[in-house]
């Protein structure tokens, strides 16, 4: 049974992951009879919002205590993920993730990386192991790695970044998978381009299958 580690960052679009494609993603894991542990770093949110006014808020929220909602309290410090334990890593999006993971939304193609994330996406790629990441976290995966071919669907002003970061991008449509099995990077749009839930879970179906499909 293939066993793929999960990174969070929070509860929510606009401050932490995105909760559809968080938990599509484990629906697929899951279906397709593979096992998945969910890790988040134990420090502060960016910031909060309120995601009914969209406002943020004065508030302090612990992204890996956020993200224990979605995980239903099974989670762990991001420096207890071990490449050596897990077969793939992935990287569901949200706005959030890219503040909190990476600060891309804040600094765009200047951005830097969360070190404990950096760390793990070079050592799964340093033993080939694949990396799945949806929405906005390929271009985290682009920052890192550089010469990745990734896609975000089709906004031109992130395509531009992700050229700029060294990397190669591939206009998709919805639910479609990059593979870059070069380099075992696998990519998806979800909510990077118009979508229904059913589009985010379809794109988290194809992606955990794509990396399946290239799992040694």
């Amino acid at each position: 049974m293939k066993k793929f580690a999960v990174i969070l960052c929070g509860c929510g679009s606009l401050d932490g992951s995105e909760i559809h494609e968080s938990v599509m993603t484990l629906l697929a894991i899951d279906r397709n009879e593979c096992e998945y542990s969910i890790f988040a770093p134990d420090d502060n949110q960016y910031y909060v919002v309120n995601h009914y006014t969209k406002k943020a808020t004065t508030e302090k929220r612990n992204m890996m205590e956020e993200a224990a909602r979605i995980a239903r309290g099974a989670v762990r410090p991001i420096q207890e993920c071990k490449v050596d334990d897990f077969d793939a890593l992935v990287f569901p999006g949200g706005n959030g993730a890219a503040k909190n993971l990476f600060t891309y939304a804040i600094d765009g193609a200047e951005c830097t990386v969360r070190e404990d994330v950096a760390t793990l996406i070079r050592q799964f790629h340093a033993q080939h192991k694949p990396i799945g990441a949806l929405c906005i976290a390929p271009v985290m995966i682009a920052k890192v790695l550089g010469d990745v071919t990734i896609t975000v669907g089709g906004d031109e002003g992130t395509i531009d970044n992700v050229v700029k970061m060294g990397a190669k991008h591939i206009n998709t449509q919805q639910t479609e998978v990059i593979s870059d099995k070069q380099n075992m990077v696998f990519t998806s749009p979800c909510y990077m381009l118009p979508a229904r839930i059913s589009d985010v879970a379809d794109c988290a179906e194809n992606l955990i299958e794509a990396i399946l499909d290239n799992i040694q």
